[in-house]
């Protein structure tokens, strides 16, 4: 089993964080300012942060070089993400009956260390 990486990890989050934001501005530029419907500004931000992510979470994160593999890759890693979120949300809501509003928050508890782990299997790999 790898060595867990502190840095690493609070990089990563930093990275999450940054690519939230860098998502959202996409998002309302596209929304307010090229007049696209939200769900052509939503999945063009997607795209758009999720090359950001993947060269941030490359050079930054990780320290490893960017390959074409690794970048055609890389977005099974927010399908994990997506699919253990939806996961832990059913089994939070509907078996510990946490209330829906908070049970995300409880998920990514789980979710950010899981990305987290598939993230840097992704890109450090040869």
């Amino acid at each position: 089993m790898p060595k867990f990486e502190v840095r690493e990890f609070i990089t990563f989050a930093i990275v999450g964080v940054i690519n939230t934001a860098t998502y959202y501005a996409f998002y309302l530029f596209g929304l307010k300012e090229l007049g696209l419907v939200y769900m052509v500004a939503h999945f063009s931000a997607v795209i758009l942060s999720m090359i950001i992510s993947f060269f941030l979470n490359s050079y930054v994160t990780y320290k490893v070089k960017p390959t074409l593999k690794k970048f055609l890759i890389y977005p099974v890693t927010q399908l994990v993400n997506i699919a253990v979120t939806a996961v832990l949300l059913y089994i939070l809501v509907e078996g510990f009956h946490v209330n829906s509003s908070i049970a995300p928050l409880g998920a990514l508890i789980i979710t950010v260390p899981v990305t987290f782990i598939v993230t840097g299997k992704v890109l450090k790999a040869a």
